[in-house]
């Protein structure tokens, strides 16, 4: 079966980084597009960043410039590197995988549990 397998979330300072990262199994890692999101309390899940088969990353532009999505074939993983962390960061972030556009959310297939980021001031 498939499985996606976030790691790397915590608590950070504001300005401070943080480096997720997704293991998958169970699929043919470099046939999907990949994917970050997020939720905060009380919000629906966003779009954060993605990574295409053919390596094309797109980001929300409110992370745009402090993110960098990123992706190991060879070992069937995704990174989220996330620097200059701002409060409203603070979400459970998950990673998926899609064999459709990667911007598109409900284009994904397969989800991660997730892991909680906590962004304080």
């Amino acid at each position: 079966q498939v499985q996606l397998v976030e790691s790397g979330g915590g608590l950070a300072q504001a300005g401070n980084s943080l480096r997720l990262s997704c293991a998958a199994s169970g699929l043919t890692f470099s046939s999907y597009a990949m994917g970050w999101f997020r939720q905060a309390p009380g919000k629906e899940r966003e779009f954060v960043a993605g990574i295409s088969s053919g390596l094309t990353t797109y980001y929300v532009p409110s992370v745009r410039g402090r993110f960098t999505i990123s992706r190991d074939n060879a070992k069937n993983t995704v990174h989220l590197q996330m620097n200059s962390l701002l409060p409203e960061d603070t979400a459970v972030y998950y990673c998926a995988a899609s064999l459709g556009w990667p911007t598109i959310q409900k284009e994904y297939t397969y989800w991660g549990q997730g892991t909680q980021v906590t962004v304080s001031s």
